[in-house]
Formats: structure tokens, C-alpha cells, sequence
């Protein structure tokens, strides 16, 4: 079955950068779609990025600038660079992969992000 592992979550200060992983097992990555999502407390949990299967890239419009998303087919591999970091990206940050096109509908178990002011 998929897996997801996340990993590279912390406590940084306002500015700083984090780079966050997602291993994936149990299927050919490279043909599927990756994406990031995240969940502060009290709220929804909100789309962040997404990188297609073809390397097609997509972000939120609150962190367009500031995050990049990426894959690494060889090592089955998605990676979110956070850089300028402010207390508003705090969150429990999530991966995720799907079927197709279809919605997201494997996750991963989350990574905290904490950024202090």
C-alpha cells in the first residue's frame, strides 16, 4: 500500500528556512502527483503546493515566492523548501498523493512546523 513519511519539521524564527521530506513507498512514484498541505490549529487544513507528475508545479498564493516544491524520482522523494518563514506558516504540514487526478487521498502522518516570532 502507499506510504508517507514526512520529516524535517521544527522550531525556526521568523526569516528562517526549513526544508521539508516526504518518502513515498508502494507504488512508481514518478507517475504520480505529490503536494503539500497544511493544518494550523483551529483551522481547516489548506492546500501549500503541489508538483505534478510531469514536474508541473503549483502554490498557494500565500506562499508563492517563499516555497518551493520539488521531487526526486530516484530517491521517491518530495521536498518543500520554506524559506522567509513567519508565525503564519505554524502548522502541522502534511503530504499527500493521488490517483490520477482524482482527489487527494493518500496521507502522510504530518510534520510540525513552528515559527517564532
Amino acid at each position: 500500500q502507499v506510504q508517507l513519511v514526512e520529516s524535517g519539521g521544527g522550531l525556526v524564527q521568523a526569516g528562517g528556512s526549513l526544508r521539508l521530506s516526504c518518502a513515498a513507498s508502494g507504488r512508481t512514484f514518478s507517475n504520480y502527483d505529490m503536494g503539500w498541505f497544511r493544518q494550523a490549529p483551529g483551522k481547516e487544513r489548506e492546500f501549500v503546493a503541489a508538483i505534478t507528475w510531469s514536474a508541473i508545479t503549483n502554490y498557494a498564493d500565500s506562499v508563492k515566492g517563499r516555497f518551493t516544491i520539488s521531487r526526486d524520482n530516484a530517491k521517491n522523494t518530495v521536498y518543500l523548501q520554506m524559506n522567509s518563514l513567519s508565525p503564519d506558516d505554524t502548522a502541522v504540514y502534511y503530504c499527500a498523493t493521488r490517483d490520477g487526478r482524482s482527489r487527494w487521498s493518500y496521507w502522510g502522518q504530518g510534520t510540525q512546523v513552528t515559527v517564532s516570532s
